[in-house]
């Protein structure tokens, strides 16, 4: 009997999958892409484990927020302690600033990290229980160029891919005192409609009435657009640090648009707030979001220190990538596909691959002894770009052809030379 995969997650596969987001070229080259634009912006990569304690989720994300009263993996392990699957990544790397004490490292940290997230939840398209995310954390600067900044690199990396049809949306939810003051006025409206709220709704009135306005349910949204407006509650610093987000936001021509209902789905967040969307997705076409949250450390018993953040799920880019069919990288095949006639040959063979992977050419070598028209066969269905056939022949001339397999094309080198000469012609790199 056959073992199958768990509900809600997938296999990421090499070659050409049957549903191509999940084929392992496409997520390489989109993680060398994020890792190139991160070191532009001078972040640097941090891992953390992928389950921590389960206090972490409750005292950083919110008791309050779906993730911790819904969707976190929890598990008591040997010794006793309540564990949870790493449900989102910033309460972790704040974590793990506090426990480095990455302050007295130096005063600015800019962290990104790449990895698996876990959550309970229905799966469907563009949504699973283990999910993967690029996330980016700064620690340690209020300035409204931060914020900015951190708008600038989500945007550039989906330039970078080719995507288009973006929506930026960004609001201010405040500091304490502003949104302390917008909850009272969002309690006092939402309670008239208490009946026709959904019952996650009646439940976020009592105690985070700010996710209401967040809602997906239709009655919720309809009610919700009558609501008070967060702006009417914003003191001057607050509205002053947004306004200078959008002037910088124009400044590199990155196309936003307001929206006083953005309130994100996490209790840490504070002042500025962003979300990126992308048509194609259908319902689930959030791309990326991300905001300020600088009471999170001191929340988690760290130091008192500014920051802001965001994550983009893997999954939904590539998705995306395909549903605008931007251009994409092929599967990786070998450059050189070496077959041996006879056993003198496998020998020599042998030998030169090894060559030629020292010279940086990804090679394969068949070991089978199959018929040549078999192994010709093979060659193409692996996509091979060069075929070499070595038997005696080439083996007394200590020359061999190198056959392309798209054009048929052949060309003679000397078999001492092979390597070398491979590796200038294809302008390979020894790393």
């Amino acid at each position: 009997m056959s073992i199958p995969i768990a509900p809600g997650v997938f296999d990421i596969l090499p070659g050409e999958a049957k549903e191509l987001w999940r084929s392992t070229h496409l997520w390489i080259y989109l993680e060398s892409i994020i890792r190139k634009i991160a070191a532009e912006y001078a972040f640097q990569e941090i891992r953390t484990p992928l389950f921590e304690r389960v206090e972490l989720f409750k005292r950083g994300v919110g008791e309050s927020s779906d993730i911790v009263s819904k969707e976190m993996y929890e598990f008591e392990d040997k010794g006793g302690r309540a564990m949870s699957l790493r449900p989102e990544g910033t309460a972790p790397v704040m974590r793990a600033f506090i426990e480095n004490r990455l302050d007295q490292a130096a005063p600015l940290q800019k962290l990104f990290y790449i990895g698996p997230m876990f959550r309970y939840e229905r799966s469907q398209a563009g949504r699973y229980r283990q999910h993967h995310q690029f996330g980016a954390e700064v620690i340690g600067s209020s300035a409204a160029e931060q914020d900015a900044e951190c708008i600038d690199l989500l945007y550039t990396l989906y330039n970078r891919l080719g995507l288009s049809h973006l929506s930026v949306q960004i609001n201010s939810i405040g500091d304490t005192a502003s949104r302390s003051a917008f909850r009272s006025a969002l309690v006092d409206y939402f309670r008239r409609y208490a009946g026709s709220l959904s019952e996650d709704s009646k439940t976020r009135l009592e105690q985070n009435p700010l996710r209401i306005l967040d809602s997906k349910d239709p009655e919720d949204k309809k009610i919700a657009q009558g609501a008070p407006n967060i702006f009417d509650f914003l003191n001057e610093e607050c509205r002053a640090h947004f306004q200078a987000v959008q002037t910088l936001l124009k400044q590199l021509k990155i196309p936003f648009e307001v929206n006083p209902l953005l309130v994100r789905g996490l209790d840490y967040y504070n002042q500025t707030v962003f979300e990126v969307t992308a048509g194609e997705l259908g319902a689930q076409n959030s791309l990326a979001g991300g905001g300020r949250y600088d009471g999170l450390l001191k929340t988690l018993s760290g130091p008192d220190l500014p920051a802001i953040g965001f994550g983009t799920g893997l999954e939904r880019i590539i998705q995306t990538m395909l549903k605008q069919q931007v251009p994409l990288p092929k599967p990786f095949a070998p450059e050189i596909f070496l077959i041996a006639m006879g056993e003198e040959a496998k020998l020599a063979c042998f030998s030169l691959l090894h060559q030629l992977r020292s010279c940086g050419i990804p090679s394969q070598m068949d070991f089978s002894q199959r018929k040549l028209g078999k192994v010709m066969q093979y060659a193409h269905q692996i996509g091979a770009a060069h075929v070499i056939v070595m038997g005696e022949n080439e083996l007394k001339t200590e020359t061999v052809e190198v056959k392309r397999m798209d054009t048929g094309e052949k060309s003679a080198y000397p078999l001492a030379e092979l390597a070398l000469r491979l590796q200038q012609q294809l302008q390979l790199v020894k790393l």
